[in-house]
């Protein structure tokens, strides 16, 4: 098995990119086929939802929009228990359907806390869409994840767009902590 050594900590080789775009795909063609007539904004959660939205983007065949913001809950490999906004949401979303492309979910509490904040703006309906997803670290129990890559472990992964301290996210592979 490869292993690779990100910073301080090693890791080894848990999903292959073929099946990371097999699963990108699969959650396209699930959108493409709900969402045909309603014309969404894909809400992308940097930094780390940027490689799935980019690859997700690709196979996306319905009319749509793409905008972007950024907040931040983890430090390290440890979530904060807290999110931080650090750029809002500058884009026009009353009646409209919004699609949360994130990375992760793990104890939902980041889903949580951005649904708050965009139903303020009153859109049509907020749906998530996530390329990986913990169910066993969830938290927020009533959290609707709508559009799912792969489920995975409560492993602490890095590639794919996910880092350790800022590093990583280039990786093409996801790779777990050994």
């Amino acid at each position: 098995m490869k292993t690779i050594n990100v910073l301080d900590k090693t890791f080894s080789l848990s999903i292959s990119e073929e099946s990371i775009q097999e699963a990108v795909k699969a959650v396209a063609d699930k959108i493409n086929r709900e969402l045909a007539d309603k014309n969404p904004i894909f809400l992308s959660v940097l930094n780390g939802a940027f490689m799935f939205t980019a690859d997700l983007m690709k196979n996306i065949n319905i009319p749509c929009e793409v905008a972007f913001i950024r907040l931040a809950s983890y430090q390290g490999i440890d979530s904060t228990g807290s999110v931080r906004e650090l750029i809002g949401l500058n884009y026009a979303i009353k009646n409209r359907t919004i699609v949360i492309v994130e990375d992760i979910v793990d104890s939902g509490l980041t889903m949580q806390t951005l649904i708050k904040t965009l139903q303020v703006h009153e859109p049509e309906e907020i749906r998530i869409a996530t390329m990986f997803f913990k169910p066993e670290k969830l938290t927020v129990k009533d959290l609707q994840v709508h559009y799912i890559g792969m489920s995975i472990k409560n492993d602490f992964i890095v590639g794919y767009g996910l880092d350790y301290n800022e590093q990583g996210r280039n990786l093409k592979e996801i790779y777990t902590l050994v």
